[in-house]
Protein backbone atom coordinates (compact mmCIF):
# COMPACT_ATOMS: atom_id res chain seq x y z
CA UNK A 1 0.00 0.00 0.00
CA UNK A 2 2.87 2.45 0.99
CA UNK A 3 4.61 1.62 -2.15
CA UNK A 4 1.85 2.54 -4.17
CA UNK A 5 0.60 5.65 -2.61
CA UNK A 6 4.29 7.04 -3.21
CA UNK A 7 4.09 5.74 -6.82
CA UNK A 8 0.99 8.11 -7.07
CA UNK A 9 1.95 10.35 -5.23
CA UNK A 10 5.38 11.28 -7.86
CA UNK A 11 2.83 11.18 -10.87
CA UNK A 12 0.47 13.28 -8.92
CA UNK A 13 3.46 15.67 -8.73
CA UNK A 14 5.12 15.34 -12.29
CA UNK A 15 1.52 15.69 -13.91
CA UNK A 16 0.74 18.86 -11.89
CA UNK A 17 0.20 21.87 -14.25
CA UNK A 18 -2.43 23.68 -13.02
CA UNK A 19 -1.78 25.74 -10.03
CA UNK A 20 -2.36 24.39 -6.34
CA UNK A 21 -6.40 25.05 -5.10
CA UNK A 22 -6.83 26.99 -1.92
CA UNK A 23 -8.51 24.52 0.62
CA UNK A 24 -9.19 26.24 3.74
CA UNK A 25 -9.92 23.15 5.98
CA UNK A 26 -5.88 23.26 5.95
CA UNK A 27 -3.19 25.37 6.93
CA UNK A 28 -2.17 27.24 4.44
CA UNK A 29 0.22 25.46 2.30
CA UNK A 30 -0.36 22.26 4.37
CA UNK A 31 -1.40 19.88 1.30
CA UNK A 32 1.99 20.44 -0.51
CA UNK A 33 4.10 19.56 2.31
CA UNK A 34 2.00 16.68 3.31
CA UNK A 35 2.00 15.54 -0.05
CA UNK A 36 6.19 16.10 -0.05
CA UNK A 37 6.22 14.29 3.18
CA UNK A 38 4.53 11.43 2.37
CA UNK A 39 6.27 11.11 -0.70
CA UNK A 40 9.67 10.89 0.75
CA UNK A 41 8.57 8.25 3.16
CA UNK A 42 7.48 10.21 6.37
CA UNK A 43 5.82 8.33 8.47
CA UNK A 44 3.15 9.94 10.00
CA UNK A 45 2.02 11.24 6.64
CA UNK A 46 2.68 8.08 4.95
CA UNK A 47 -0.14 6.58 7.63
CA UNK A 48 -2.13 9.31 7.68
CA UNK A 49 -2.28 9.01 3.74
CA UNK A 50 -3.02 5.20 4.07
CA UNK A 51 -6.03 5.79 6.63
CA UNK A 52 -7.82 9.19 3.90
CA UNK A 53 -7.09 6.88 1.62
CA UNK A 54 -9.19 3.29 3.30
CA UNK A 55 -11.38 6.06 3.96
CA UNK A 56 -12.03 7.44 0.69
CA UNK A 57 -12.44 3.80 -0.48
CA UNK A 58 -15.18 3.40 2.17
CA UNK A 59 -16.81 6.84 0.92
CA UNK A 60 -16.78 5.39 -2.87
CA UNK A 61 -19.80 2.61 -1.50
CA UNK A 62 -21.82 5.58 0.12
CA UNK A 63 -25.17 6.54 -1.83
CA UNK A 64 -25.37 10.22 -3.16
CA UNK A 65 -27.77 11.70 0.02
CA UNK A 66 -30.50 14.16 -1.15
CA UNK A 67 -32.91 15.78 0.89
CA UNK A 68 -36.02 14.28 -1.01
CA UNK A 69 -34.68 11.15 0.27
CA UNK A 70 -37.32 11.98 3.31
CA UNK A 71 -40.65 10.50 3.17
CA UNK A 72 -42.25 13.23 5.83
CA UNK A 73 -42.85 16.31 4.23
CA UNK A 74 -41.59 20.06 5.60
CA UNK A 75 -43.80 22.70 6.94
CA UNK A 76 -43.41 24.10 3.08
CA UNK A 77 -44.49 21.47 1.40
CA UNK A 78 -41.22 21.35 -0.27
CA UNK A 79 -39.35 18.26 0.18
CA UNK A 80 -36.52 20.18 -1.39
CA UNK A 81 -36.20 22.20 2.22
CA UNK A 82 -33.63 20.92 4.90
CA UNK A 83 -35.91 20.00 8.02
CA UNK A 84 -34.57 18.35 11.39
CA UNK A 85 -36.24 18.10 15.00
CA UNK A 86 -33.78 19.26 18.02
CA UNK A 87 -32.21 16.61 19.07
CA UNK A 88 -32.76 17.66 22.79
CA UNK A 89 -36.20 17.65 23.19
CA UNK A 90 -38.96 14.94 24.15
CA UNK A 91 -42.59 14.16 24.33
CA UNK A 92 -44.01 15.85 27.23
CA UNK A 93 -45.62 12.91 29.40
CA UNK A 94 -48.07 15.41 30.81
CA UNK A 95 -50.03 15.78 28.01
CA UNK A 96 -52.24 13.62 25.73
CA UNK A 97 -50.42 14.59 22.19
CA UNK A 98 -46.84 15.03 24.00
CA UNK A 99 -46.59 18.80 22.84
CA UNK A 100 -44.93 20.78 23.58
CA UNK A 101 -41.99 18.77 23.59
CA UNK A 102 -39.77 19.44 26.33
CA UNK A 103 -35.97 19.97 26.54
CA UNK A 104 -33.47 17.22 28.24
CA UNK A 105 -29.80 18.42 27.43
CA UNK A 106 -27.32 16.59 26.43
CA UNK A 107 -30.05 13.35 25.93
CA UNK A 108 -30.25 12.65 22.17
CA UNK A 109 -34.34 11.65 20.85
CA UNK A 110 -33.83 9.25 18.26
CA UNK A 111 -36.85 10.83 16.68
CA UNK A 112 -34.54 13.28 15.76
CA UNK A 113 -32.10 10.53 13.78
CA UNK A 114 -35.50 9.20 12.28
CA UNK A 115 -34.06 9.77 8.72
CA UNK A 116 -37.91 9.92 7.61
CA UNK A 117 -37.95 12.90 8.73
CA UNK A 118 -34.69 14.47 9.78
CA UNK A 119 -32.11 15.29 6.88
CA UNK A 120 -29.40 16.02 9.85
CA UNK A 121 -27.36 12.89 9.04
CA UNK A 122 -27.77 13.35 5.55
CA UNK A 123 -26.28 16.46 5.78
CA UNK A 124 -23.25 15.38 7.65
CA UNK A 125 -22.46 12.33 5.46
CA UNK A 126 -22.46 15.06 2.54
CA UNK A 127 -19.57 17.09 4.16
CA UNK A 128 -17.30 13.92 5.03
CA UNK A 129 -17.41 12.06 2.27
CA UNK A 130 -16.95 15.03 -0.18
CA UNK A 131 -14.07 16.30 1.98
CA UNK A 132 -12.62 12.74 2.10
CA UNK A 133 -13.05 12.16 -1.37
CA UNK A 134 -11.34 15.31 -2.54
CA UNK A 135 -8.46 15.02 -0.54
CA UNK A 136 -7.84 11.35 -1.81
CA UNK A 137 -8.37 12.51 -5.21
CA UNK A 138 -5.79 16.03 -4.57
CA UNK A 139 -3.10 13.51 -3.23
CA UNK A 140 -3.43 10.24 -5.63
CA UNK A 141 -5.04 11.86 -8.46
CA UNK A 142 -7.29 9.39 -9.02
CA UNK A 143 -10.27 10.26 -10.85
CA UNK A 144 -13.25 7.51 -8.83
CA UNK A 145 -12.81 9.82 -5.92
CA UNK A 146 -13.01 12.92 -7.90
CA UNK A 147 -16.33 11.16 -9.63
CA UNK A 148 -17.97 10.08 -6.28
CA UNK A 149 -17.14 13.28 -4.95
CA UNK A 150 -18.56 15.09 -8.09
CA UNK A 151 -21.95 12.82 -7.80
CA UNK A 152 -22.13 13.88 -4.06
CA UNK A 153 -22.22 17.37 -4.82
CA UNK A 154 -24.29 17.46 -7.97
CA UNK A 155 -26.97 15.21 -6.08
CA UNK A 156 -27.52 17.86 -2.67
CA UNK A 157 -26.81 21.16 -4.06
CA UNK A 158 -27.05 21.38 -8.05
CA UNK A 159 -29.35 18.60 -9.52
CA UNK A 160 -32.78 19.90 -9.68
CA UNK A 161 -34.89 16.74 -9.01
CA UNK A 162 -32.65 16.24 -6.11
CA UNK A 163 -31.17 19.67 -4.85
CA UNK A 164 -31.84 21.06 -1.31
CA UNK A 165 -33.27 24.55 -1.33
CA UNK A 166 -30.12 27.09 0.13
CA UNK A 167 -31.72 27.93 3.38
CA UNK A 168 -32.51 26.11 6.97
CA UNK A 169 -34.96 27.33 7.91
CA UNK A 170 -37.30 24.20 9.03
CA UNK A 171 -34.14 23.09 11.11
CA UNK A 172 -34.25 21.66 14.65
CA UNK A 173 -37.87 22.78 15.08
CA UNK A 174 -39.48 21.67 18.69
CA UNK A 175 -42.53 20.47 17.88
CA UNK A 176 -45.68 22.14 19.38
CA UNK A 177 -43.52 25.46 19.72
CA UNK A 178 -41.75 26.23 16.58
CA UNK A 179 -41.19 24.79 12.71
CA UNK A 180 -37.24 25.40 12.61
CA UNK A 181 -34.71 27.53 14.60
CA UNK A 182 -31.35 29.57 14.46
CA UNK A 183 -30.04 27.13 16.77
CA UNK A 184 -30.03 24.18 13.67
CA UNK A 185 -27.64 25.83 11.48
CA UNK A 186 -25.06 23.95 13.32
CA UNK A 187 -26.50 20.63 12.01
CA UNK A 188 -25.09 22.73 8.27
CA UNK A 189 -21.81 22.69 8.99
CA UNK A 190 -20.11 19.92 6.78
CA UNK A 191 -21.98 21.64 3.78
CA UNK A 192 -19.57 24.22 4.03
CA UNK A 193 -17.13 21.90 4.40
CA UNK A 194 -17.83 20.10 1.15
CA UNK A 195 -18.35 23.29 -0.87
CA UNK A 196 -14.51 24.10 0.61
CA UNK A 197 -13.27 20.49 -0.72
CA UNK A 198 -14.93 20.98 -4.07
CA UNK A 199 -12.05 23.38 -5.16
CA UNK A 200 -9.87 20.23 -4.68
CA UNK A 201 -11.67 18.21 -7.75
CA UNK A 202 -9.96 21.08 -9.79
CA UNK A 203 -8.26 19.44 -13.50
CA UNK A 204 -11.07 16.20 -13.05
CA UNK A 205 -12.68 15.48 -15.70
CA UNK A 206 -15.76 14.59 -13.73
CA UNK A 207 -16.03 18.30 -12.51
CA UNK A 208 -15.97 20.89 -14.56
CA UNK A 209 -15.97 24.66 -14.43
CA UNK A 210 -19.84 25.10 -14.81
CA UNK A 211 -20.32 22.79 -11.87
CA UNK A 212 -17.59 24.83 -9.64
CA UNK A 213 -20.32 28.30 -10.94
CA UNK A 214 -23.11 26.09 -10.22
CA UNK A 215 -22.04 25.77 -6.70
CA UNK A 216 -20.78 28.68 -5.83
CA UNK A 217 -23.92 30.10 -7.39
CA UNK A 218 -25.58 27.94 -4.65
CA UNK A 219 -23.49 29.18 -1.89
CA UNK A 220 -23.95 33.11 -2.50
CA UNK A 221 -27.88 32.62 -2.12
CA UNK A 222 -27.22 30.40 0.74
CA UNK A 223 -24.94 32.83 2.37
CA UNK A 224 -26.92 35.63 1.82
CA UNK A 225 -29.88 33.40 4.14
CA UNK A 226 -27.25 32.85 6.67
CA UNK A 227 -26.56 36.41 7.39
CA UNK A 228 -30.07 38.10 6.67
CA UNK A 229 -32.48 35.76 8.00
CA UNK A 230 -33.99 35.55 11.24
CA UNK A 231 -32.44 32.33 11.90
CA UNK A 232 -29.39 32.91 11.02
CA UNK A 233 -29.20 36.03 12.75
CA UNK A 234 -30.30 34.57 15.88
CA UNK A 235 -27.41 32.07 15.66
CA UNK A 236 -24.55 34.48 15.51
CA UNK A 237 -26.47 35.89 18.38
CA UNK A 238 -25.70 32.90 20.24
CA UNK A 239 -22.89 33.08 23.25
CA UNK A 240 -21.92 29.79 23.56
CA UNK A 241 -20.64 26.62 20.58
CA UNK A 242 -23.42 27.85 18.03
CA UNK A 243 -22.22 31.29 17.65
CA UNK A 244 -18.67 30.18 17.44
CA UNK A 245 -19.37 27.70 14.59
CA UNK A 246 -21.93 29.98 13.47
CA UNK A 247 -18.49 32.09 12.33
CA UNK A 248 -16.97 28.95 11.29
CA UNK A 249 -19.23 28.46 8.88
CA UNK A 250 -19.94 32.00 7.75
CA UNK A 251 -16.13 32.80 6.95
CA UNK A 252 -15.79 29.77 5.14
CA UNK A 253 -18.63 30.14 3.06
CA UNK A 254 -16.97 33.91 2.63
CA UNK A 255 -13.51 32.21 1.46
CA UNK A 256 -14.92 29.74 -0.51
CA UNK A 257 -17.04 32.81 -2.36
CA UNK A 258 -14.10 34.62 -2.62
CA UNK A 259 -15.02 37.49 -0.08
CA UNK A 260 -11.74 37.43 1.92
CA UNK A 261 -12.44 40.48 3.25
CA UNK A 262 -15.85 39.43 5.11
CA UNK A 263 -13.87 36.57 6.10
CA UNK A 264 -11.30 38.64 7.69
CA UNK A 265 -13.77 40.74 9.43
CA UNK A 266 -15.51 37.36 10.86
CA UNK A 267 -12.40 36.45 12.45
CA UNK A 268 -11.20 39.40 13.67
CA UNK A 269 -14.39 40.25 15.34
CA UNK A 270 -13.78 36.96 17.18
CA UNK A 271 -11.09 37.83 19.82
CA UNK A 272 -13.87 39.89 21.78
CA UNK A 273 -17.20 38.92 20.55
CA UNK A 274 -16.03 34.88 21.08
CA UNK A 275 -12.77 34.76 22.81
CA UNK A 276 -13.52 38.14 25.04
CA UNK A 277 -17.32 36.63 25.99
CA UNK A 278 -16.65 32.73 26.14
CA UNK A 279 -13.09 32.53 27.77
CA UNK A 280 -12.45 33.21 31.23
CA UNK A 281 -8.96 34.62 32.23
CA UNK A 282 -8.53 30.92 33.75
CA UNK A 283 -9.54 29.59 30.83
CA UNK A 284 -12.60 27.76 32.13
CA UNK A 285 -15.58 28.66 29.22
CA UNK A 286 -18.58 28.80 31.39
CA UNK A 287 -21.00 28.69 28.88
CA UNK A 288 -20.33 24.93 28.10
CA UNK A 289 -19.57 24.24 31.77
CA UNK A 290 -23.41 24.65 32.77
CA UNK A 291 -24.22 22.02 30.25
CA UNK A 292 -24.76 18.69 31.12
CA UNK A 293 -21.86 17.24 29.42
CA UNK A 294 -19.46 19.91 30.44
CA UNK A 295 -15.83 18.56 29.62
CA UNK A 296 -17.57 17.32 25.85
CA UNK A 297 -18.80 20.92 24.79
CA UNK A 298 -16.06 22.75 26.44
CA UNK A 299 -14.04 20.74 23.80
CA UNK A 300 -15.95 21.68 21.03
CA UNK A 301 -16.16 24.63 21.36
CA UNK A 302 -12.51 25.43 21.73
CA UNK A 303 -12.32 23.02 18.04
CA UNK A 304 -15.02 25.73 16.92
CA UNK A 305 -12.45 28.42 18.20
CA UNK A 306 -9.59 26.67 17.12
CA UNK A 307 -10.99 26.38 13.40
CA UNK A 308 -12.05 30.01 13.17
CA UNK A 309 -8.55 30.36 13.71
CA UNK A 310 -7.71 28.62 10.73
CA UNK A 311 -9.34 30.55 8.31
CA UNK A 312 -7.94 33.40 10.09
CA UNK A 313 -4.73 32.32 8.80
CA UNK A 314 -6.00 32.16 4.89
CA UNK A 315 -8.29 35.57 6.04
CA UNK A 316 -5.26 37.70 7.29
CA UNK A 317 -6.00 37.32 11.14
CA UNK A 318 -3.82 35.96 13.75
CA UNK A 319 -6.00 34.34 16.81
CA UNK A 320 -3.70 32.65 18.51
CA UNK A 321 -2.01 35.72 19.60
CA UNK A 322 -4.60 37.29 20.86
CA UNK A 323 -4.87 38.38 24.17
CA UNK A 324 -7.38 40.05 26.31
CA UNK A 325 -5.56 42.48 28.74
CA UNK A 326 -6.92 40.09 31.52
CA UNK A 327 -5.45 36.99 29.95
CA UNK A 328 -8.56 35.52 28.29
CA UNK A 329 -6.98 33.38 25.15
CA UNK A 330 -7.26 30.71 23.39
CA UNK A 331 -4.58 29.30 24.58
CA UNK A 332 -5.41 29.68 28.22
CA UNK A 333 -8.62 27.91 27.48
CA UNK A 334 -6.84 24.91 26.11
CA UNK A 335 -4.04 24.81 29.07
CA UNK A 336 -7.38 24.64 31.56
CA UNK A 337 -8.11 21.34 29.48
CA UNK A 338 -4.72 19.72 28.87
CA UNK A 339 -4.52 18.25 32.45
CA UNK A 340 -7.63 16.46 31.72
CA UNK A 341 -6.24 14.64 28.07
CA UNK A 342 -3.68 12.40 27.10
CA UNK A 343 -2.77 8.85 28.87
CA UNK A 344 -3.17 9.65 32.36
CA UNK A 345 -5.99 12.32 32.45
CA UNK A 346 -7.16 13.83 36.07
CA UNK A 347 -10.89 13.42 37.03
CA UNK A 348 -13.26 15.95 35.64
CA UNK A 349 -15.24 16.61 38.34
CA UNK A 350 -17.75 18.79 36.55
CA UNK A 351 -20.82 17.22 34.71
CA UNK A 352 -20.48 15.00 32.04
CA UNK A 353 -23.56 12.61 31.60
CA UNK A 354 -22.18 10.66 29.03
CA UNK A 355 -18.44 9.46 27.93
CA UNK A 356 -16.40 11.50 26.74
CA UNK A 357 -14.08 11.86 22.96
CA UNK A 358 -10.65 13.47 23.06
CA UNK A 359 -10.81 13.56 19.01
CA UNK A 360 -12.09 17.35 18.94
CA UNK A 361 -8.81 18.70 20.99
CA UNK A 362 -6.65 16.53 18.85
CA UNK A 363 -6.32 18.78 15.90
CA UNK A 364 -6.59 21.75 18.60
CA UNK A 365 -3.34 20.50 19.99
CA UNK A 366 -1.31 20.31 16.98
CA UNK A 367 -2.69 23.64 15.85
CA UNK A 368 -1.82 25.21 18.83
CA UNK A 369 1.54 23.35 18.54
CA UNK A 370 2.90 24.92 15.71
CA UNK A 371 1.07 28.28 16.66
CA UNK A 372 2.67 28.56 20.05
CA UNK A 373 6.22 26.68 19.43
CA UNK A 374 5.07 25.07 22.44
CA UNK A 375 6.10 21.80 22.62
CA UNK A 376 3.89 20.45 25.20
CA UNK A 377 1.02 19.91 23.18
CA UNK A 378 3.05 18.64 20.34
CA UNK A 379 3.89 15.77 23.37
CA UNK A 380 0.51 15.47 24.73
CA UNK A 381 -0.50 14.91 21.36
CA UNK A 382 1.88 11.79 20.87
CA UNK A 383 0.40 10.04 24.05
CA UNK A 384 -2.54 9.12 21.43
CA UNK A 385 -1.41 5.81 19.88
CA UNK A 386 -3.23 6.68 16.84
CA UNK A 387 -1.95 9.84 16.33
CA UNK A 388 -0.05 9.60 13.33
CA UNK A 389 -2.46 8.09 11.35
CA UNK A 390 -4.59 10.75 12.39
CA UNK A 391 -5.71 13.56 9.05
CA UNK A 392 -4.41 16.61 11.17
CA UNK A 393 -0.66 14.80 9.66
CA UNK A 394 -2.04 16.14 6.58
CA UNK A 395 -4.19 19.18 6.75
CA UNK A 396 -1.25 20.39 9.21
CA UNK A 397 1.63 18.72 9.44
CA UNK A 398 4.57 19.69 11.57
Amino acid sequence: MISRIVCLLCAVALGAAEPAQIFHGARPGALEKAKALAAAGHESAGKALKKLIADADKALAVTPPSVVQKTKVPPSGDKHDYMSIAPYFWPDPATKDGLPYLRKDGKVNPESRDEAANDTLRARLVGSSVETLALAYHFTGEEKYAEHAAKILRTWFLDPATKMTPHFRFAQAVPGVNDGRGTGILEARGLADAADAATLLHGSKHWSAADQQALLAWAATYFEWLTTSKNGLDERAAKNNHGTWYDVQAAKWALVLGRKDQAKEICAEAASRRIGVQIQPDGKQPLELVRTASFSYSCFNLRALAALAGLGEHAGVDLWKHRAADGRSLVVALDFLVPYLGKNPKTWTMTQIHESNDDDVLPVLRAAALATGDARYESLLKEYSDHRSKRLQLLAPR
